[in-house]
């Protein structure tokens, strides 16, 4: 385990809307100096796309250089790996890393990894953390919810996953979307064991 000051965090942005939480997720880690391993499926570039400005490259080497200008870090900090980077470190238990959050959570990827399916490097990455015992936090953002859906969260909950849905409160008055991404991303930290102030707490 690193020290509590500096975590290191496997991050996966699937295929599902809501890429603005990880996005943000992602700036709250680095700015906390903590440690990211990146992982950004095909899919999920295909929402980015969609749903941002953000011209994110396709390659892995080129994302990472592009997401280190962009947050202002250093390349140590903020590693980005490939679908098929199987010696990436988040690929074995030996590694040092400390947590791992899917966010958002396709039901593709909420599926395998719930059936331990590892036919990429993030399926591979959550099932490590979870042999491992370590902290599996999954934002699903879907609606409705199917059986299948909702009996794939019961099965990764009985392993000890977290599952946060990108499901914001509305008893802090939020005034912008910004807020409303907040509220989320301040609820996957406090998972974390981050420190924020993203949201006032309730009765603070």
């Amino acid at each position: 385990m690193n020290n509590e000051n500096n975590k290191i965090i496997s991050l996966a942005m699937t295929g599902a809307s809501g890429v603005q939480y990880g996005f943000r997720l992602l700036e709250c880690l680095l700015w906390a100096n903590h440690t990211v391993y990146l992982m950004v499926s095909k899919a999920a570039q295909v929402v980015i796309g969609m749903e941002t400005d953000i011209k994110l490259p396709g390659r892995a080497s080129e994302m990472q250089k592009f997401l280190v200008r962009k947050y202002n870090c250093n390349s140590k900090q903020l590693r980005v790996f490939g679908e098929d980077e199987w010696t990436s470190p988040a690929a074995s238990g030996s590694s040092l890393i400390d947590a791992m959050v899917v966010c958002p959570c396709s039901m593709g990827a909420l599926s395998a990894i719930a059936t331990g399916a590892s036919n990429n490097l993030i399926e591979r990455a959550a099932d490590v953390i979870l042999k491992e015992r370590k902290k599996l936090v999954i934002v699903p953002r879907e609606s409705p919810l199917s059986d299948i859906h909702l009996e794939n969260m019961l099965r990764l909950s009985r392993m000890d996953a977290v599952i946060v849905d990108a499901n914001p409160g509305f008893y802090n008055r939020a005034e912008t979307v910004d807020d409303l991404i907040d509220f989320v991303v301040g609820k996957i930290l406090d998972q974390l064991g981050v420190e924020n102030d993203l949201q006032p707490r309730w009765g603070g």
